[in-house]
């Protein structure tokens, strides 16, 4: 168990749709002594919608704005700049991170798979982390960094190993975004899979100790 103090810090992910009682047990994990509101997306068609009806689309892209935010799988779709292979009607995202993503990158949901990922700024980093990526209904795949010149720079956290890509993909260098499975850019972060379905909360310790407690001064 990690034990992280700091003064008082809301933590809150956007519970519109998807597994965010498993974000919630993971965040319990760190023992943070601070009231936490959790929530995960499952779709990120779906979820935009949703955010429409309920009059917080608008209030979401302002928080965006100022404050840390992580999207996993769908959410990294709705944190980009631009997105591919929307549905009819196109996509209405929060924007935050500069990057270009494409929707159902990986194929089928019958493609699922994980795959251990060497995550240099994770607690004990020696040990992998197991990737859970589910390839549908979202299943993103980064497919450019797209920074302006005043915008915080790109980390890249995870990438993932090639021979794990679809075979469509199989023939890409190891360096191209599309590798990409986590990044994070100022006081915001992605990843392309799901830590959440995990025992794991390393990542999770990570977006706390980097982007939240950073800004909680």
């Amino acid at each position: 168990m990690t034990i992280l103090n700091r003064a008082e810090v809301v933590v809150g992910i956007l519970a519109l749709q998807g597994a965010f009682v498993e974000h919630q047990a993971m965040l319990k994990k760190l023992s943070l002594k601070q009231k936490i509101v959790v929530a995960q997306v499952r779709e990120s068609t779906t979820m935009a919608v949703l955010a429409r009806v309920s009059g917080l689309l608008d209030p979401l892209r302002q928080f965006v704005k100022t404050k840390p935010v992580w999207g996993t799988c769908a959410g990294a779709i709705l944190l980009s700049q631009t997105v591919e292979g929307t549905k009819k009607g196109g996509q209405e995202i929060l924007g935050g991170i500069s990057i270009a993503i494409a929707r159902n990158g990986w194929g089928s949901q019958v493609e699922s798979f994980e795959a251990d990922l060497n995550v240099a700024g994770l607690r004990n980093s020696d040990k992998p982390f197991t990737g859970v990526f589910i390839r549908a209904p979202a299943s993103p795949v980064v497919l450019e960094l797209t920074p302006r010149p005043n915008d915080p720079p790109i980390q890249v956290i995870a990438r993932l190993h090639t021979s794990l890509l679809p075979q469509s993909l199989s023939s890409l260098d190891e360096n191209d975004p599309k590798t990409i499975v986590a990044l994070r850019q100022g006081r915001h972060f992605l990843t392309t899979f799901h830590p959440e379905l995990t025992q794991d909360n390393r990542f999770h310790e990570y977006f706390v100790k980097e982007c939240v407690f950073p800004t909680a001064v």
